[in-house]
C-alpha cells in the first residue's frame, strides 16, 4: 500500500506532497506470521462434522469444503492495515456497518518494516482482521479504497476452512448478501 505524508492531514492525490511513503504487501504476511494466523489454513475436522467432549461439553466444528449445511457461506478473513487508532476505528465501523463483515478485530501497536527505495523502513500501524463472506470480497476491497487513508492500501483474504458452525452460521446472518 501506498501512503501520501507530509505535516498536515492525509490525501487521496499524491500530487500535492513532496514525501511518499510505501508499504509493500509483504507487511500483510508478515504480520500474518508474528501473529500465529497461519493455522487458518489447518481444517479443524477431517469430516463435516466433529463433536468431542471437553469437560462435559459437547464442540461443534465444520470444514467449510465438506459442509453441505445451508446456514453457512464461504467464508474469509481480510487483512487491512491502517496508520492509526482513529482510521481504523473509523474504517471498521462503517465495514460493520455497511454489512460487508460481521467483525472486526483491531489489533493495535503492530509494527510494519519494510523496504523502500534500497532503505528499510519502518511503521507503526494498527491491523484490521475482518471476517465476512468470500462473495462481499470485492466490495469489501472497493470500500476500502475508498474510505482508506492510503493510496493503495493493503486488502489481503485468506480462506477460511472451518471453525464453529454457530459462529459461521452468525457470520452469515450479519453480513449482506
Amino acid at each position: 500500500m501506498v501512503s501520501t505524508v507530509l505535516s498536515g492531514a492525509p490525501s487521496r492525490s499524491s500530487s500535492s506532497f513532496s514525501l511518499i511513503r510505501r508499504r509493500l504487501p509483504l507487511v500483510g504476511a508478515f504480520c500474518m506470521v508474528s501473529l500465529g494466523i497461519t493455522n487458518l489454513y489447518t481444517p479443524l475436522c477431517s469430516s463435516a462434522f466433529k463433536t468431542g467432549s471437553k469437560s462435559g461439553n459437547t464442540t461443534r466444528s465444520i470444514t467449510m469444503a465438506a459442509s453441505n449445511n445451508n446456514n453457512t457461506v464461504p467464508s474469509i478473513v481480510v487483512y487491512v492495515t491502517v496508520p492509526n487508532r482513529e482510521a481504523g476505528k473509523k474504517l471498521a465501523e462503517s465495514i460493520v456497518k455497511e454489512k460487508l463483515a460481521a467483525c472486526v478485530n483491531r489489533v493495535p501497536g503492530i509494527e510494519s518494516v519494510y523496504e523502500w527505495k534500497g532503505e528499510i523502513q519502518t511503521d507503526a500501524e494498527e491491523l484490521l482482521i475482518i471476517k465476512t463472506r468470500q462473495s462481499l470480497l470485492e466490495a469489501l476491497t472497493e470500500h476500502v479504497k475508498a474510505n482508506h487513508e492510503y493510496d493503495v492500501p493493503e486488502v489481503i483474504s485468506l480462506p477460511i476452512t472451518g471453525g464453529n458452525l454457530k459462529y459461521l452460521e452468525w457470520l452469515k446472518e450479519s453480513t449482506r448478501e
